[in-house]
């Protein structure tokens, strides 16, 4: 071709001039393609720079953002497998499709897919029988909804079993085991939280409870106030450790012996009443104690008497004598009248007959200055000035006799303070005199000292709380005090101050709201210090509404 075109170039055809030329151009760029190129790279300035990682991020974006690509060496999913089982055609991933979208679904669309992607409408939806499924799907029609609605909404309602009910399980658990389970249990796997205990301090805190915590638990401890809610004269009250002057009944009456007389007072009207008088001048009132019901008032005298009164007749209905000392102690167990004497002796006496001395239980070699039936009538507890505790059953031995089944020596005074626990019957406390000085807890089955605690002072009485897991006591020389102690820690809650001399007795009032303290200053204080709060005492009036009130047998 190039011949052709240098001969017609030497004939002067001008268009052939320019096709050479042409040809000439191109071979020159083609022989410049073919040799070999050296690149430099120049530094990327900082504008290209951004805009290259602009470019990065957008295309990762793009990526993430294309839920509809499928996702490479992944297993299939469970509705490809469901209709590659079936044999039916399924969507294949390649046309852009995925189980949660299907092909004529716009992007605007909020309804649920009606079915499952690759399964036919009549087929009934069932729990997939191979191993590996990606999730179950419930099937809603064989539930019992209303049933399941029902159950959770009676979890969250309180118990309805009775009050009688619950006490009877609880009491069951405290005898056999010692101690509640149900405030035991550390983990449950089922079944309500359950509350702190009152005062509980923690310093990981308390994260959870069933129910809202009273506003005074809040702080650190509950509030307790520091001085008496209402203070009583009492004149020529006997200052003699070794006396019972006080005592509160179910019915909410003040019984308190001044010298040779015994005035009632009347909590809920204010009224005062005096009841007795001794009639030499020479005698004195050495005791007092009510019946369970609180209609009726026994008196132990001076005189070796022991007399029993009707407060609604204001009338003495019979006077028993059996002792040859003064009576110093009383005690009911329904109607059997327990009463301890300088003697040493302690007598039963049956009220219903005329032939009243039953039985003389003889176990302290001193005066009986401390006595008290356990809650549940099984036992009697008996403190005496030989600095005995001795704790005696409610029935005779083999050989017709009363013997204590359990004798505590480890007191060091007299042991005047003993008192039962309300919620363990077999748990009691006993405290000592100005030689002692100490608080002891006894378990009454196994003989054992559960804990003691010196507190410094003569104790002169002990009260449990029937409203919180706590006991008060009574104190002489030197602070004159009444002491909260928690139990069973032994820790001291508070201390209640105001006497000027030493307090004789403590009595509670019939809700467990109120001590009364008789002290040898002749005041009568009586302290809010078990104050219940209002949820707890709405639950209490509800138990013992629901307890059955013991029909008594009238008194001949």
């Amino acid at each position: 071709m190039e011949r052709a075109l240098r001969s017609g170039l030497r004939r002067g055809c001008p268009v052939m001039e320019g096709a050479l030329r042409r040809s000439r151009r191109g071979a020159r760029r083609r022989r410049a393609a073919a040799r070999p190129v050296s690149l430099r790279w120049a530094p990327l300035t900082p504008s290209a720079r951004s805009a290259m990682a602009q470019f990065v991020f957008e295309a990762d974006l793009h990526g993430l953002l294309k839920l509809d690509t499928p996702i490479p060496n992944a297993p299939p999913a469970r509705w490809q497998r469901k209709a590659k089982e079936s044999g039916a055609p399924g969507p294949s991933p390649a046309g852009g499709l995925s189980p949660m979208k299907p092909a004529n679904r716009s992007h605007s669309s909020s309804k649920t897919p009606s079915r499952t992607p690759g399964k036919s409408g009549s087929k009934i939806q069932s729990t997939p029988t191979k191993a590996g499924g990606d999730r179950y799907i419930p099937n809603r029609s064989t539930m019992q909804m209303e049933m399941a609605n029902f159950l959770l909404t009676k979890e969250n309602d309180p118990a309805e079993e009775s009050p009688t009910k619950k006490e009877q399980q609880k009491a069951w658990a405290v005898n056999l085991n010692g101690f509640d389970i149900e405030e035991a249990k550390i983990l449950r796997l089922s079944g309500k939280p359950q509350n702190a205990p009152e005062g509980y301090q923690n310093n990981l805190k308390v994260l959870y409870s069933q129910k809202m915590t009273p506003g005074s638990s809040r702080k650190n401890g509950r509030y307790i106030p520091s001085m008496p809610d209402r203070i009583l004269d009492a004149p020529e009250i006997r200052n003699d450790y070794y006396l019972n002057l006080i005592d509160w009944s179910s019915q909410n009456f003040l019984a308190v012996a001044l010298d040779n007389s015994v005035y009632l007072w009347n909590n809920t009207s204010g009224e005062i009443i005096q009841l007795l008088q001794m009639e030499h001048p020479d005698d004195y009132v050495s005791s007092v104690s009510w019946i369970t019901e609180g209609n009726y008032l026994a008196v132990g005298t001076s005189n070796a008497e022991v007399q029993l009164w009707d407060i609604q007749q204001q009338k003495r209905l019979r006077n028993m004598t059996s002792h040859s000392s003064r009576v110093g102690s009383l005690s009911w167990n329904s109607y059997i009248l327990s009463s301890g004497a300088r003697t040493g002796h302690i007598h039963h006496h049956d009220v219903r007959v005329a032939e009243h001395h039953v039985a003389t239980l003889v176990g302290h070699t001193q005066e009986v200055c401390g006595l008290k039936w356990s809650l549940d009538g099984r036992y009697l507890a008996s403190g005496g000035n030989d600095n005995l505790v001795n704790i005696w059953p409610c029935t005779q031995g083999d050989s017709g006799d009363f013997a204590p089944v359990q004798t505590f020596t480890q007191h060091q005074g007299a042991v005047k303070a003993v008192a039962w626990c309300p919620w363990q019957s077999n748990v009691l406390a006993t405290g000592g005199g100005t030689s002692d000085r100490h608080i002891r807890i006894w378990n009454v089955c196994s003989g054992t000292c559960l804990s003691a605690v010196d507190t410094h002072s003569q104790v002169c009485s002990i009260l449990w709380s029937t409203n919180y897991k706590e006991f008060i006591s009574g104190h002489g020389f030197a602070q004159n005090q009444l002491v909260v102690w928690k139990y069973p820690t032994m820790a001291k809650v508070t201390e209640l101050r105001g006497h000027t001399a030493r307090v004789l007795n403590l009595t509670m009032s019939p809700d467990g709201a109120t001590v009364a303290s008789a002290a040898a200053d002749e005041t009568l204080r009586l302290w809010r210090c078990f104050e219940m709060d209002p949820i707890k005492k709405k639950e209490k009036e509800k138990a013992n509404t629901a307890k059955s009130s013991i029909i008594h047998q009238g008194i001949r």
